[in-house]
């Protein structure tokens, strides 16, 4: 059933509805208002974090979701899905798709990627994956231990893909992550206009998970703000 929704995802828009703690929007009622939004614009899934954001948006849309938990610990820079601590918070509501951070760092308690994943596999056969990557290496690592799903997502917030931009050399490192693995690829990562995310269906990513771009309405003004505030040439 699972795969059945998530293969409705080809090729089409996935919204992230995401507000943490210290954001104006934070609230499961109001993700789940923002996911029934990004629905009647055309989003056929919603990427969320926390069980409870999902639980609200799994109610009131019925749309496939990629599910997260964010949390922070001290000593790792890991912090999408760190722990089998999140992971079994998620499966209460069990989202379609469970992603996590797949960038090679050590997760808290020095875990090792390799290792947490196949604890992962083991533990919930069937459930779906996707690693959430930031190079061409870890992607390609990554569909070698048999994640579903390849993400960029990370592209340029890691340390060793600083200056990134999924947009550079007209999408190379996606185009490279497309060429070397045989999984699914989720385009995610500044794709903040409907001209690249056309560009990366046509390069041939499976769908595309864009965020702040729809739902951060706080980051959205901004932009608009300082473009009027720039001295004029």
């Amino acid at each position: 059933m699972a795969e059945n929704k998530a293969e409705g995802l080809r090729g089409k828009l996935i919204v992230s509805c995401q507000a943490l703690p210290q954001e104006p929007l934070h609230s499961s009622f109001i993700m789940g208002r923002m996911a029934l939004a990004a629905k009647e614009g055309g989003a056929c899934g919603i990427r969320a974090n926390t069980k409870e954001d999902i639980r609200e948006i799994q109610s009131v849309t019925g749309l496939p979701v990629i599910g997260i938990v964010k949390r922070d610990y001290e000593g790792s820079t890991v912090y999408i899905t760190p722990t089998m601590k999140e992971v079994e918070e998620l499966m209460e509501v069990r989202p379609e798709i469970i992603a996590l951070d797949a960038t090679g760092a050590l997760r808290p308690q020095e875990v090792r990627l390799d290792d947490f994943f196949h604890q992962l596999k083991e533990k919930y056969p069937g459930q779906l994956w996707m690693a959430d990557c930031s190079t061409v290496g870890e992607a390609l690592h990554a569909d070698a231990l048999g994640f579903d799903f390849i993400g960029t997502t990370l592209v340029g917030y890691t340390r060793q893909s600083r200056g990134d931009r999924i947009e550079a050399g007209d999408f190379r490192i996606l185009r490279e992550i497309l060429t070397g693995v045989k999984g699914k690829v989720i385009a995610e990562g500044n794709i903040d206009t409907p001209q690249k995310a056309k560009r990366v269906l046509e390069l041939g990513a499976f769908s595309i998970v864009v965020g702040s771009a729809i739902t951060r309405p706080q980051l959205i003004t901004k932009s608009f703000a300082e473009a009027l505030s720039r001295p004029k040439p």
